[in-house]
C-alpha cells in the first residue's frame, strides 16, 4: 500500500560542482532529480515511507533519468505521465552560501505537470493514501488547477472514512510559474479551505497574502510556518509551538524546505505527535542546507536522530 503521494513538478537539477561558482564560470556540473515532487518524494522514501509521485515529464532523456533515479530511491513512478512533444523541466542553480541561491528554469509552455488532468489520476491511490502532499504551484494554470481542486475536494469528501489521514498543501510559491501571479491569493485561499495542513515560509505567506495566524474552522487544522535559519512554528487551535533553527554550515538552502515537509509528513504517517514531527522536519531541513544538492541530500532517520541528539547534548551543556 502506498502511504504517501506527492503531487507536483519533477525535473532535473544541475549546479556547478564547486559552490560559489557562477554558471558562466562553471566547467563541470552535478546532476540530481529536482522539483517539488522529486525532492519530497525522495525524502519520504529515504525515511522508509512507501511513496508515489504524480506528475508529468517530457519524452526525453531527462525524463528517463527522473524515472530511473526515483525508482532506484524506492518511489513508485507509475503515476508520472509522459507528455509527447513536451520537455522535462531542467533547472540550473548556483550556491552562494549562506543565503544566495539563484535558480534558472528551463521549461516549455505548457510544462508537462501543468497538463495534469483528472483522467491522469490514480483515483484509488488518492482515496486510500494516508497522506497526500500537493504543490500550490499547480494552481498556476489549467488544467492542473482544476485537477488539484478535484483532488482536494475528493479527499475532503472521503475524509470521514479514512482514519488518521492528512491532506497537505505546500504553498511552493514560484511566481515565475504563474500565468497571473495576482490570481494566486484567491486560488490558494480556496485550496487552503480544503486541506488539513498548510505549509509555507514566512515569505510565501506574505507574497500570497495568506494569514498564518488563523487555523480555520473546517479548513486546515494545522499550519507549518518555515522561518529559514530561524527555525519553524507549528500552529494549531491549541496554540503555537516554536522550534529554533539548528546552526549548521550552510552550503545550499534550496532543498531545506522540501526536506522539512517530507520529514514532517513521515512523522504524521508514523503516528508521531505533530510537535515532534515538525521538530524532526526542522532537523531534516538543517541537514539538507548543509549539503549541495536537494533530492540527493535528503536525510535518513538515523541522520535526523543523530543531529537531534547532538542538539540535545548541546542544550544540556549550556544549561549546566
Amino acid at each position: 500500500m502506498i502511504e504517501a503521494l506527492v503531487v507536483g513538478r519533477v525535473g532535473v537539477d544541475f549546479t556547478p560542482a564547486t559552490p560559489r561558482t557562477s554558471l558562466a564560470d562553471a566547467d563541470a556540473f552535478v546532476r540530481s532529480v529536482g522539483g517539488f515532487a522529486g525532492n519530497i518524494g525522495t525524502g519520504l522514501a529515504r525515511l522508509g515511507v512507501r511513496t508515489g509521485v504524480i506528475s508529468g515529464v517530457g519524452d526525453d532523456g531527462h525524463a528517463d533519468h527522473v524515472r530511473a533515479s526515483l525508482a532506484a530511491a524506492g518511489v513508485d513512478v507509475l503515476p508520472i505521465v509522459t507528455r509527447p512533444g513536451r520537455r522535462t523541466q531542467v533547472a540550473f542553480f548556483e550556491a552562494w552560501p549562506p543565503e544566495h541561491f539563484p535558480v534558472t528554469f528551463y521549461r516549455g509552455t505548457p510544462a508537462p505537470e501543468s497538463l495534469l488532468s483528472v483522467a491522469d489520476l490514480p483515483t484509488d491511490l488518492l482515496e486510500e493514501a494516508p497522506v497526500v502532499i500537493v504543490s500550490g504551484s499547480l494552481l498556476s494554470s489549467e488544467p492542473a488547477r482544476s485537477t488539484v481542486v478535484r483532488i482536494l475536494e475528493d479527499r475532503r469528501a472521503s475524509r470521514p472514512v479514512r482514519a488518521r489521514s492528512w491532506t497537505i498543501l505546500d504553498i511552493d510559491w514560484r511566481p515565475t510559474l504563474w500565468e497571473d501571479p495576482g490570481a494566486a491569493p484567491a486560488l490558494l485561499e480556496r485550496a487552503m479551505s480544503l486541506c488539513d495542513v498548510l505549509i509555507g515560509s514566512d515569505a510565501e505567506f506574505a507574497a500570497t497574502r495568506l494569514r498564518p495566524d488563523i487555523v480555520a474552522a473546517g479548513g486546515p487544522i494545522m499550519l507549518v510556518l518555515k522561518h529559514g535559519p530561524e527555525g519553524v512554528s507549528l500552529v494549531t487551535a491549541m496554540g503555537t509551538h516554536d522550534r529554533p533553527g539548528i546552526a549548521v554550515d550552510v552550503v545550499c538552502g534550496l532543498g531545506a524546505g522540501d526536506a522539512l515537509t517530507a520529514s514532517f509528513a513521515a512523522g504524521l504517517i508514523r503516528g508521531l505527535d505533530p510537535v515532534v514531527a515538525v521538530e524532526r522536519g526542522n532537523a531534516a531541513g538543517a541537514i539538507v542546507a548543509s549539503r549541495l544538492m536537494c533530492s540527493a541530500s535528503m536525510p535518513t532517520q538515523d541522520e535526523i536522530d543523530g543531529l537531534l541528539a547532538r542538539v540535545a547534548v548541546g542544550s544540556a551543556e549550556v544549561k549546566a
